[in-house]
This record gives structure tokens, sequence and C-alpha cells, in this order.
């Protein structure tokens, strides 16, 4: 088993882990637990068109900012407290809806909030489908590296770590690049973490547009177990 870490494209066919932490790989995973599907769309007005067709809630951002005439932002606190019968969420985002696009390979969702949820199933899928290689692919921010990303994907591969060690036996070699590795480090102090990722660019920016809460909610390791899986254009949940 490979085990690599990316920024914006996976070098994998067979599974990879898109990690967007600040917000919509939270977002996505929160609304799993209201929702049936979440479609992502890459452009506002593709995923107003779909809303109308599907009678889906409207979510979406630009540069941190809920886009205008959208039913909710891309914000996971207001996902969480949201009340709807409808099933379907339709989400457009500046990063992590985006680089779902060119992806080819199996794709998962991770972030804090669901790191040792997706670690295990991912292992489960490549087990299930003799996968060899599994690339957790940080999201980023308009194509540059987010120390968020970085330190989520440390606490997802982590997990695929533990999970392969204890389970490791002879005959069954596994690798875990060297950047991967820097992660996993990286992550390990909680506190340290916390504080590093409450003075990064991106907070700064949430904080300024009024979404600390949402920084606080994307930063609490291992609290769902939801896992979502893209299949044609459609993130639901993988059982």
């Amino acid at each position: 088993m490979e085990v690599t870490l990316n920024l914006e494209k996976t070098n994998s066919k067979d599974i990879s882990i898109m990690v967007d932490a600040f917000r919509a790989s939270t977002s996505i995973t929160l609304a799993l637990d209201k929702f049936n599907e979440v479609i992502p769309t890459f452009t506002p007005e593709k995923a107003k068109k779909i809303a109308k067709e599907k009678n889906g809630i409207l979510a979406g951002e630009r540069m941190g900012k809920a886009l205008e005439g959208f039913d909710i932002g891309n914000s996971p606190v207001e996902i969480n407290e949201l009340n709807t019968k409808l099933k379907t969420l339709i989400l457009t985002t500046s990063n992590g809806t985006r680089i779902l696009k060119n992806m080819r390979s199996t794709v998962l969702i991770g972030c804090f909030i669901n790191a040792k949820a997706v670690a295990k199933k991912s292992l489960i899928l490549a087990k299930e489908n003799n996968y060899k290689h599994i690339d957790v692919v940080m999201a980023g921010w308009k194509g540059n590296f987010a120390i968020e990303d970085f330190l989520a994907s440390g606490e997802i591969l982590y997990w695929i770590q533990k999970e392969l060690c204890e389970n490791h036996k002879i005959g069954e070699d596994f690798d875990i690049s060297e950047y991967a590795q820097s992660a996993i480090l990286a992550s390990r102090d909680y506190e340290k973490l916390k504080e590093v990722v409450y003075n990064t660019k991106s907070s700064k920016r949430l904080k300024k547009l009024g979404y600390e809460k949402d920084i606080e909610l994307s930063l609490k390791k291992n609290i769902n177990n939801n896992v979502a899986i893209y299949n044609e254009g459609v993130l639901k949940l993988f059982k």
C-alpha cells in the first residue's frame, strides 16, 4: 500500500481523500446528517440551476463570503443548525468543490471532524477493491498551500498509519511518503495546532467575515463518523 500527500491534484488512480478543512469538507460531512446527497458545483450559476431542478438548499461562497441569493453560505455551523425537510444540498465553494472536478479516482471527503472515520473507510475501500494507493489531497487556497489542510491531512494520515501498523502482516508492505509523514508529525500537538491555525490567513479572513464559530467547529477532532463518497457528480454517505 502506498500512502501519499499532495496539493490540489491527485496522483492516485485508486483512492483520493479531498481535504478542505475551512470549510467545504466539514460542511459536506455535517450535511450528510440532514441530507441524502450533496451536489458540488463549480459555478454559482450551475448551482442555482440544479437547486431549481432538485428543489434543494442552495449553499456557497466565494472568497469566504456567502453568495447573494443563496440560502446559506459554506458554513458548517449554519448547516448544523439548518432545519429543513429538503434532502438535497447544492454546494459551490472557492476551493474544495473546484478540485473535485478533475479527480478521476474514487474520492472520499476528509477533515478534522471525521479524520478517523475517513481513514478507516479508505482502507476498507482499498481492501474491497484491491487498491494499492491512497492519496490525501489538500485543497489549499487559490492554488496555494494552506496549513489547516496540511494539519487536517496529518490527522487523517495518522489514523491510516495506525490502522496499517496494527494490521500489518508479513509480506504486506506499506509505504508512507515523507511529505505525508511530516504532516503526521506536525499534527500531533493538538493545542499547538489550534494556536497556529487560529492565526493563519484563512482564520483571519473568516473571523473578519464573522465566521469564527466555523473555525472552532472545523477544528474539532473525530466528532462525526460520516464519510462522503463522490460518484457521478454527487456526494453521498459511504456505508
